[in-house]
């Protein structure tokens, strides 16, 4: 196995372009170092793009926030003006492990390691969130959902690698949420996860919405009829219901031992309607 720590983009795209075999990219390595000790993953080449310009760090544009594809969890959850625009993405970033693991866990590790079950990304996929795909045919910017094709697989070329996050930016009365379901109380894989982001007009009523689940498909579900039930309403109990409906639908999951079909998907709607909850609050407030 070999190891490089390309300094610039251009070197990183041809490193991978070129390498005779299976080459990864590490980002944070919580995932990648992991599966290469188990014996589930052989690489003959291992990129490392932490000296990469750009890539670890967060910047407040006109626009929104630029988070850098290798940027910890750690920095993420310390940054104040992300945890008061995007609640919901830090809360669920900060779900990645326990804390030596959130000094290196990045959010393009936990997207391309391609699990259905990863935390950031329905939260990513609720908040509208779009990555910067570099590669040999040029710059891209992907929305998050359209990354991952399925269980460890993902729409990336070989030479292809995430360098950043684009977050949009708030209008006011606008927030998000995260919630998971877990067998125990912290460090364990997501048997249900469920991320909400809601725009209020001040009135209390719903003018925008995106809702999106984990771990109860082979991919991340982004959920439209859930966010048509919470569209042109308060957060009363009928469209609680209809959300709780729509999240249920969405669903196919697989029986395992975290977690029946029945139970992923009658857990599935009552997250949808406590994220949506605590979403709607949390933008009322603002």
């Amino acid at each position: 196995m070999s190891y490089a720590a390309p300094a610039t983009i251009p070197e990183a795209i041809g490193l991978l372009a070129n390498a005779a075999g299976l080459a990864k990219v590490m980002s944070g390595g919580t995932d990648l170092l992991v599966q290469f000790r188990s014996g589930r993953t052989r690489p003959e080449l291992i990129v490392d793009t932490k000296k990469l310009p750009g890539i670890t760090g967060i910047r407040v544009t006109d626009d929104g926030f630029v988070i850098g594809a290798a940027t910890s969890g750690a920095e993420i959850g310390e940054c104040a003006a992300l945890v008061q625009a995007w609640p919901g993405v830090v809360e669920a970033a900060n779900l990645i492990g326990s804390t030596q693991v959130q000094g290196r866990a990045s959010l393009a590790g936990n997207l391309c390691n391609a699990s259905p079950a990863a935390d950031s990304v329905p939260a990513m996929i609720a908040a509208r969130a779009t990555c910067v795909v570099v590669g040999s045919k040029g710059r891209r910017e992907v929305p998050v959902e359209d990354i991952v094709i399925g269980p460890g697989r993902t729409s990336l070329a070989r030479d292809e690698f995430i360098i950043a996050f684009h977050l949009p930016r708030r209008p006011a009365h606008a927030a998000d949420a995260y919630l998971r379901f877990i067998p125990r109380t912290e460090m364990d894989i997501a048997v249900v996860g469920a991320g909400v982001s809601v725009t209020l007009d001040a009135a209390g009523v719903c003018t925008d919405a995106r809702v999106a689940l984990g771990a109860v498909a082979p991919t991340a579900v982004l959920v439209p009829d859930a966010a048509a039930a919470l569209i042109g309403h308060t957060l009363d109990e009928a469209a609680l219901a209809k959300l709780d409906a729509a999240a249920r639908a969405a669903c196919k999951p697989i029986d395992d031992k975290r977690g029946t079909i029945a139970f992923r998907t009658k857990v599935a709607g009552v997250l949808a309607r406590r994220a949506a909850a605590i979403a709607f609050e949390r933008a009322g407030a603002r």
